[in-house]
């Protein structure tokens, strides 16, 4: 709380003493209503009910309030794009993004029904202004035929992951048994361990590693995420999805 005296020195007016300085100070308020009610008026920044200074954090929570208005919430985002089968091309688009700094956490590529040309499916973090950075980066390469975005859309998404698990001490059973509820399958056996193929959404990989992690996980590949467009007919129609279900994480875990 700010003394009279100071206050008063900003209002142009003498110091008050100490000894019998509130006895002046509440004089002068009764003789300077108006220009007190100025005062109080311009400094709305510095005092609240009267002389009461703001706390020091006050002004700092307001700053995060506007951080959190002005920074955009980052998300994962899913691009696909349609490039040439041309020698470098990868190594160009990965170099390209690799120069601007952009967070990509998985990229796949593969043969499409087209035999001159592949698909390279993108998963990054980002905010909207980096998606549209890396799609505009994209359209410029010559090599680049289309690029898909696959944000707000109907799609389908697949991850493919091949898994080696010990099963010492006799729990190859129960090994084998979590795989069939999680709906994979064993495509080698060994002497201490098993390899796993298990193919579905990003979360359902993701927990059935969760459940292999007690048992040993000795080595691990994933292909990263794959997607499609759903068509209009065919989001009516029964799907894969819905042929063979895939349990949820948490009735598994």
């Amino acid at each position: 709380m700010r003394s009279p005296g100071f206050v008063g020195q900003e209002l142009g007016i003498r110091r008050f003493s100490t000894v019998g300085g509130t006895a002046s100070w509440s004089g002068w308020l009764n003789s300077n209503r108006e220009k007190w009610s100025n005062l109080v008026e311009r400094g709305k920044g510095h005092y609240t009910h009267g002389l009461r200074r703001k706390r020091p954090g006050d002004r700092v929570r307001g700053r995060c309030r506007a951080l959190a208005e002005v920074i955009p919430p980052t998300m994962r985002h899913v691009l696909s794009a349609l490039v040439m089968n041309q020698p470098g091309v990868l190594a160009h688009i990965s170099g390209m993004l690799a120069s601007r700094a952009f967070n990509i956490e998985s990229l796949a590529v593969g043969a499409t029904e087209n035999a001159e040309l592949s698909r390279m499916t993108f998963v990054l973090n980002g905010d909207e202004k980096t998606l549209d950075q890396v799609r505009k980066q994209l359209e410029k390469i010559l090599t680049v035929v289309r690029v898909i975005d696959f944000s707000n859309q109907n799609f389908v998404e697949r991850d493919l992951m091949l898994l080696k698990v010990s099963t010492d001490g006799g729990k190859r059973g129960e090994v084998h048994e979590l795989v069939d509820i999680f709906r994979g399958r064993i495509v080698d056996v060994g002497a201490t361990h098993v390899m796993i193929e298990i193919a579905g959404q990003e979360r359902k990989i993701d927990a059935f590693i969760d459940v292999m992690r007690p048992y040993g996980i000795i080595e691990m590949v994933r292909t990263g995420r794959i997607a499609l467009l759903r068509s209009a007919v065919a989001s009516h129609e029964a799907d894969d999805d819905r042929l063979t279900p895939e349990p949820p994480p948490e009735a598994t875990v």
